[in-house]
């Protein structure tokens, strides 16, 4: 794979990475194991150095996790949870992080007409749900160990990024040396809205287009239950 770093256009966003091979292409990696050892490739500067790797539970694990091995760098979860309504589980229009950051999609809320009431429920059961993951996830992390190492911020791929911006936010705020984020497949507007909050972005796959689906970089694709996941930091 060749990377590549950077736009050649008026952005001037040369803190992201990719791969120009895999431009706008689909259904590239096997699963997300295939993704994290390809990630690792990009990612080889930082081996065995005082790096930690961040998974966003659940998909981002297993993606994570090959990260960690191949670069023999330790893995800690960073839990994050969409902010959802009642009815829908799929339409995230906010996100809470493991130290109780959190951010809301204000047009998303005006527009899904979410009441005050019902925004205060959601918002109860979002820390509720992050609690419990980060109890499950994060009990043998010493965080504290973490301050002025870089961390690598990993999930299965970006969409709107929402979910991703407030677990960098979360990150920013532990006096680490860097904040790096490494996904596998996104779309250009996103990753690029990314960058402009993090040291450097590693997009494998950078997507352009009116559509975008993650699923649509992965020949196998399905959900990764949270018990896979804690079965992933179980074997390490």
């Amino acid at each position: 794979m060749t990377f590549h770093i950077g736009y050649s256009d008026d952005m001037g966003s040369t803190n992201i990475i990719e791969s120009t091979e895999l431009r706008d292409q689909t259904r590239i990696f096997q699963d997300r194991k295939h993704a994290g050892q390809a990630l690792a490739q990009m990612l080889e500067g930082y081996r065995d150095s005082s790096a930690t790797v961040f998974a966003i539970p659940a998909g981002g694990v297993p993606v994570a996790a090959e990260i960690g091995r191949e670069l023999n760098l330790p893995l800690y979860a960073a839990v994050v949870s969409k902010i959802t309504p009642p009815w829908n589980s799929e339409v995230g229009y906010g996100a809470v992080a493991f130290d109780g950051t959190m951010r809301l999609n204000e047009a998303l809320v005006e527009r899904l007409n979410i009441t005050q009431k019902q925004m205060e429920q959601d918002i109860i059961e979002t820390r509720k749900k992050v609690k419990r993951r980060s109890l499950l996830f994060q009990r043998d992390q010493a965080q504290e160990a973490l301050s002025g190492r870089p961390a690598i911020l990993v999930d299965d791929g970006l969409a709107s990024g929402f979910t991703m911006h407030v677990a960098v936010e979360a990150l920013h705020k532990k006096s680490l040396s860097q904040v790096v984020v490494a996904v596998p497949t996104g779309p250009i507007d996103t990753v690029r809205r990314i960058a402009a909050d993090v040291d450097r972005i590693y997009c494998l796959n950078i997507r352009s287009g009116i559509t975008f689906a993650v699923a649509d970089a992965y020949k196998h694709w399905r959900d990764v239950t949270e018990q896979e996941a804690l079965d992933v930091f179980g074997r390490l």
